[in-house]
């Protein structure tokens, strides 16, 4: 069903709308500048961005740092940065094998959190958790900062049924998950709104908000966890698809690993979550001899120089290339983002290897992306799952300007924090 509003044009209230938020969005980019730079950053009249300066400073969502003299005649100008205090987010990330939950400031920055390494459990158990770590982080808040509260972002991978021989998980109590609404029975739990993306999308999200995103606009984002994950960002929003689940690198089709260590494939095709992904190197270290209880132990493997990680890149690499190539042929943006729940040079090393691969690879008269390491690593889940309020609240998505139910004034008040609406 097509939503009420799409290919409408915009009025003007939306239109103020979007450039508040485009504001904060060159304000977040600059980290400091004054209301002249950001006119002209915003394309806007002197007019338009002294309004715009004085609602956002009464919401307490940007703040003075100070006077700067540009060496001209006139007074110093003041600069503006974004408050941190200005909003607050928590984040809920369930993967597979986790479960994490965050409070970040409107900086993005970690203020608390409550973590757990372990099997998924049944979603009434989950729900219990999470919603008791929900309210353990909120008391961190004190009255006032709750009500600058931005909501609950909530990331977890679609389908968490799914894919389960090739991640080593069990069946039963996966399946349970399919048709809970994880989401819907938080929202009831906590009495809080909650956003909910895949974690793929979210952590592609908390790029573009916080990272990278700062300087482009247009990336495909990969992260590497237990299984493999991705997003789109084209003109500084996030492509979701029909059913948010474009960017789903996992499930692109490539040819079966060469290492004695990956499951044999019945039909001789393979796809990209059982290559490149730590499931994948954890299981190819195990077969060789290295026990993994973590990821911090494929770290420690890597430090080490055991040459089984240097295998299992290689392999990945085999299988990202032309996966990249196919998603560049289809998306034509500039950037390759890759990020992972390790480090310790791990991901530097296959992102060199994984350049030399795209560059043998490229097509005739085409040349490859470049590749940049990603900015928030093993935190990619969490905050992005915090950022995702904070993103729906505060971003210039484009889709402002088509809405027909954008009429609300920007509300606050216990408990809620209706953002730039």
């Amino acid at each position: 069903m097509e939503k009420a509003g799409i290919g409408r044009g915009s009025n003007s209230a939306q239109l103020r709308r979007y450039n508040e938020r485009l504001v904060l969005q060159r304000l977040r980019r600059a980290g400091e500048a004054s209301k002249a730079e950001l006119a002209r950053a915003a394309d806007l009249t002197n007019t338009a961005i002294g309004g715009i300066i004085r609602k956002l400073d009464d919401l307490g969502l940007i703040e003075a740092v100070g006077k700067r003299h540009d060496g001209g005649r006139g007074q110093p100008a003041t600069m503006l940065r974004l408050n941190p205090d200005g909003a607050y987010g928590i984040g809920v990330r369930l993967d597979r094998r986790s479960i994490e939950t965050i409070l970040i400031d409107f900086d993005g920055t970690p203020l608390a959190r409550r973590a757990y390494d372990m099997v998924l459990p049944e979603p009434a158990e989950a729900l219990a958790m999470v919603a008791g770590d929900v309210q353990a982080l909120l008391e961190r808040l004190d009255p006032q900062a709750r009500e600058r509260f931005a909501g609950i972002g909530l990331a977890l991978p679609y389908n968490l049924g799914a894919w389960l021989r090739r991640l080593d998980l069990p069946v039963e109590i996966f399946h349970r998950w399919d048709d809970f609404d994880f989401a819907a029975q938080l929202e009831e739990a906590t009495g809080l709104p909650v956003f909910s993306e895949n974690d793929g999308n979210a952590a592609a999200i908390a790029e573009l908000f916080y990272g990278l995103g700062r300087r482009v606009d247009d990336f495909l984002y990969l992260f590497i966890g237990p299984a493999i994950g991705g997003g789109i960002v084209v003109k500084g929003d996030c492509l979701r698809g029909s059913t948010g689940n474009a960017g789903d690198v996992a499930v692109i089709a490539v040819a079966p690993s060469r290492l004695g260590s990956s499951p044999k494939s019945e039909d001789g095709r393979e796809l990209l979550i059982t290559r490149a992904s730590l499931n994948a190197l954890g299981r190819h270290l195990q077969a060789r001899g290295v026990p993994v209880n973590s990821p911090a132990d494929m770290q420690a493997a890597f430090a080490a120089g055991h040459p089984a990680v240097l295998e299992w890149i290689d392999d990945a690499v085999e299988a990202l290339a032309p996966a990249i190539w196919s998603a560049i042929a289809l998306l034509d943006v500039p950037l390759i983002v890759v990020d992972a729940d390790i480090d310790g040079g791990l991901v530097d090393a296959l992102i060199a290897r994984l350049a030399v691969a795209l560059d043998q690879h490229a097509p005739e008269a085409r040349r490859p992306p470049r590749i940049l390491h990603g900015t928030l690593g093993r935190d990619a889940g969490a905050i992005g799952a915090a950022t995702l309020p904070m993103f729906f609240n505060f971003s210039p998505r484009a889709s402002i300007l088509t809405r027909d139910d954008d009429d609300s004034e920007f509300e606050t008040g216990p408990m809620r924090f209706a953002g730039l609406t």
